[in-house]
């Protein structure tokens, strides 16, 4: 049965932490200046290079490769000077305590260098890597730096909001709950009458679940990726578990996409490694779709067969068949079970989305598949 765990971490957001490191920054490079000697700065190298598989924390790291860059040096000086611009921007962004979004911050930052004809920043393609190597030296998330990307996702259960000044159930919202903000660090939960999180990757899925009444039966909270999590839908999951104790139950399609949905929820990812702590959730258990769904609920008529050539074909392996034996060989998907899911699909050549499951009935995936699947704790590591 599952349990709400004791609660493993506070809320740690905390700006005042965020503007010393910024000043600290600031005044390094002042002080190189003020002594006659070159400012460097030491940026983590990003890339499958600079990143591991942590076997003990179950998380995907960021290694200890840097690149050094000088502020008097031809290759280096328009990326130290346009480090120096939206390091500024944000302390004031953080100090006055205001949000903008990755577009504003490029074009707040775009000007022409009196004097010049350069521009600071020609495209928003240069300021994006600014942030995140900030992300990098300080190990502190944009959203902590008050940089927002756009929102992507919602939330339904019975669970107290408290956003700012504004309070809410987020069952009392309509059908659509609550859409997940790009920034969630400020928000509070008050009250919390769940007992775990269900995260489902389609809004159609979290619609009918919704419909059918599942959160109040079940005393679920769904959370709706609408594909890939964002990173404001994952730091959410993560506090939810870490701060409130809350178990998290994964739902996606049964395909390489789904599965590297939950992987990333789970272990983070490569492209983000430097903010796996604070991103990911090592605790997550996936419900399905399973290979084993197919058989066990009759499915075999409404499965897919995977796009692109199998690995014993000419030219192959392509498309699904060549992502999931990228699957199979990282480090985090070696789990016997996953590693059997895997080679099922390969064998089969097929795929299964949770909408199939309306093939038995509209209501069966909120009155038997998941009610079923989660008491008996049928779940992937």
């Amino acid at each position: 049965m599952l349990k709400r765990e004791k609660p493993k971490e506070r809320f740690s957001y905390n700006p005042k932490k965020v503007l010393q490191k910024l000043e600290e920054f600031g005044k390094e490079v002042l002080e190189e200046l003020k002594a006659g000697r070159n400012p460097f700065i030491d940026v983590p190298t990003r890339g499958l290079s600079n990143v591991y598989f942590d076997e003990k924390d179950r998380l995907i790291k960021m290694g200890n490769k840097t690149s050094r860059r000088y502020l008097f040096h031809v290759a280096h000086a328009r990326r130290f000077m346009q480090t120096l611009l939206i390091a500024a921007y944000i302390k004031r962004l953080v100090a006055e305590g205001k949000h903008a979004s990755l577009r504003e911050a490029y074009y707040a930052n775009k000007h022409t260098i009196p004097g010049t004809k350069e521009n600071t920043f020609e495209d928003q393609s240069e300021s994006d890597p600014i942030i995140e190597d900030l992300e990098r030296m300080f190990g502190v998330l944009r959203e902590e730096m008050h940089i927002t990307a756009d929102r992507r996702g919602y939330v339904y259960g019975d669970i107290v909001i408290k956003d700012g000044e504004d309070e809410f159930n987020a069952s009392r919202l309509g059908m659509g709950g609550w859409a997940v903000p790009g920034t969630v660090e400020h928000i509070e939960f008050p009250e919390i009458n769940v007992d775990y999180v269900l995260v489902v990757e389609t809004a159609a899925m979290a619609d009918r679940l919704i419909e059918e009444k599942y959160p109040k039966k079940e005393k679920a909270l769904i959370v709706a990726t609408q594909g890939q999590a964002s990173r404001g839908v994952r730091r959410l999951i993560h506090r939810l578990h870490y701060e409130e104790g809350l178990p998290i139950i994964v739902f996606t399609d049964g395909d390489p996409y789904g599965w590297y949905i939950y992987s990333t929820i789970k272990q983070g990812s490569i492209n983000l490694a430097y903010l796996s702590e604070k991103l990911a959730t090592p605790e997550a258990k996936f419900v399905g779709m399973t290979m084993d769904d197919i058989k066990r609920y009759g499915l075999e008529n409404v499965t897919e067969k995977l796009k692109g050539i199998p690995p014993n074909k000419k030219g192959g392996p392509t498309g699904d068949y060549k992502r999931i034996i990228e699957e199979m060989n990282y480090p985090w998907f070696q789990n016997k079970e996953w590693q059997r899911q895997l080679k099922l699909a390969l064998d089969w050549g097929v795929r299964i989305e949770q909408q199939a499951l309306a093939n038995k009935s509209l209501e069966f995936v909120a009155r038997k598949y998941l009610p079923e699947k989660i008491a008996n704790e049928e779940l992937l590591p």
